[in-house]
């Protein structure tokens, strides 16, 4: 089957259900087992069938099931949140005298967790330049462990060269992860090279802005059984509730991301054309920097993009911001709604390479609103912005 069609059916089994199209919502916490010999069967493999709530349900097997598929990896983990999965497979693959090697565009969560968890378990994180490509086996160490990913960056969306970077680690013996939380469904990580694929489901998967949830897919048996040891001895356990969102969100997913991207491109064009901004940040743009890797390793884009303006007062770009009528000022994306922040000053941090952008940054994420009715909000949104300068 095509991937549309995989999605449709992944992680369904009617029949298992009295013939109930969607996986049941199962709230369960303890397993009941019809015999001592069935209960003690039960600890020799922990993670095969139910055994007691928080290993998993079968809404939890469901979902990662379909995850799975999504990514083209061999199992998944589901965790609580996005950032559940991207700290619980970073412990599973570090242990303290470990080196990590993180990009310098990754998610600020992620950085804070490397920064004060892993610098007090005595794992040292060293950043490197998302654009460093073949160039990272200049800081491969003996000890490096992991080498984690982000392509395009959430907020400075610079695309990363996957392959590169994955044979230079791979020689070193050291595991590739990657959040895939843009690329999911137009990139495929494992055909890439990555080794641990993480997505924040919470975004396009579940899809209407309602539920955390997260997943961590693997790439062999070997490393699923490590990660789900491991997140299992952590205590994650996403809800049964948020499992079926995400389920349901993943049927219309491929339908609901091909509109955002669609959006996002005829925005990102005519933004090009405005005198207000300096530079889109959209790699799906023949003229941004990360146009040729994106174009040679994505199928598509996602609705999630950034702006430079030319330089302007905190004051007019607020009025700019504060009187938008869909692009609504929120943390997160991949909902059915638009959303727009700031990202000028601490959102952005950087050590190991430069970001100076000559004037403030934007981060929109562009919902399944009619494009013209939000080329019209951002055309209202430079008025304002002409009128406070």
């Amino acid at each position: 089957m095509k991937k549309d069609s995989q999605i449709v059916h992944a992680g369904r089994h009617p029949e298992r259900h009295f013939g109930a199209v969607n996986p049941p919502v199962y709230h369960a916490s303890t397993i009941l087992h019809p015999s001592v010999a069935a209960m003690e069967a039960s600890g020799k493999h922990p993670f095969e069938g139910v055994r007691y709530g928080r290993f998993g349900t079968p809404t939890t097997f469901a979902f990662e099931e379909a995850m799975a598929v999504v990514e083209g990896g061999h199992k998944s983990v589901a965790t609580s949140s996005g950032l559940a999965a991207i700290t619980g497979a970073l412990l599973a693959f570090l242990k303290a005298g470990d080196h990590l090697l993180m990009v310098d565009s990754t998610y600020f969560p992620t950085r804070k967790f490397c920064d004060s968890v892993l610098t007090g378990l005595g794992i040292e994180t060293t950043y490197y330049d998302p654009l460093v490509g073949a160039g990272i086996s200049g800081l491969i160490r003996p000890n490096t462990r992991v080498v984690f990913t982000e392509s395009p960056g959430s907020l400075t969306f610079e695309v990363q060269d996957i392959p590169a970077i994955a044979e230079i680690a791979h020689a070193a013996g050291a595991v590739v992860m990657m959040d895939n939380t843009w690329g999911v469904l137009t990139f495929q990580p494992f055909a890439h090279g990555v080794d641990v694929s993480i997505q924040a489901c919470t975004k396009y998967v579940v899809g209407h802005a309602d539920a955390m949830l997260g997943a961590i897919t693997l790439a062999t048996e070997e490393s699923w059984l490590k990660v789900k040891s491991s997140v299992a001895a952590f205590g994650h356990s996403p809800g049964a509730e948020e499992l079926y969102l995400g389920l349901r969100g993943l049927r219309t997913l491929p339908v609901r991301l091909r509109h955002h991207g669609q959006t996002a491109l005829a925005l990102c064009r005519w933004l090009e054309t405005r005198r207000e901004i300096e530079r889109v940040l959209y790699p799906a743009l023949p003229s941004d920097p990360g146009h040729t890797v994106w174009k040679r390793d994505f199928t598509g884009a996602c609705g999630l993009f950034g702006l430079i303006l030319r330089p302007a007062t905190k004051a007019a770009v607020d009025a700019m911001l504060d009187g938008f009528s869909h692009f609504k000022l929120g943390f997160s994306w991949g909902g059915f709604e638009s959303l727009v922040i700031p990202t000028t000053g601490h959102s952005i941090i950087r050590t190991a390479s430069s970001w100076a952008p000559s004037g403030p940054s934007l981060r929109f994420h562009a919902g399944l609103e009619d494009a013209a009715d939000l080329q019209a909000d951002l055309e209202a949104g430079f008025a304002r912005l002409k009128a406070a300068a």
